[in-house]
């Protein structure tokens, strides 16, 4: 992983953690409860994002090398876990 995307993927996770955090302030405090379910809808697209820059990067550095190096049938099943893992949290 290049700096470039650690750093991003990093900058990522803290804003979600505070946005964890924020939420359950928002809990504690009972909060109405259409804001709470609002903000809790703005974490899971962080954490959306967040997996699409990491997908990204695993297609872009370990995918691409175990195409070069013959490893296609190991690339295509980690793509495969990734997806069907997708598909369980809808």
């Amino acid at each position: 992983m290049n700096k470039q995307t650690q750093k991003a993927l990093l900058s990522r996770l803290r804003r979600i953690e505070g946005q964890v955090r924020g939420l359950q302030r928002m809990v504690e405090e009972e909060t109405y409860c259409v804001d709470v379910i609002t903000q809790a809808y703005a974490i899971k697209s962080a954490l959306g994002a967040f997996e699409g820059l990491m997908l990204k990067n695993h297609l872009e550095t370990h995918v691409a090398d175990q195409m070069r190096h013959g490893k296609e049938n190991k690339a295509v099943g980690e793509i495969l876990k990734i997806y069907r893992v997708s598909q369980r949290k809808q």
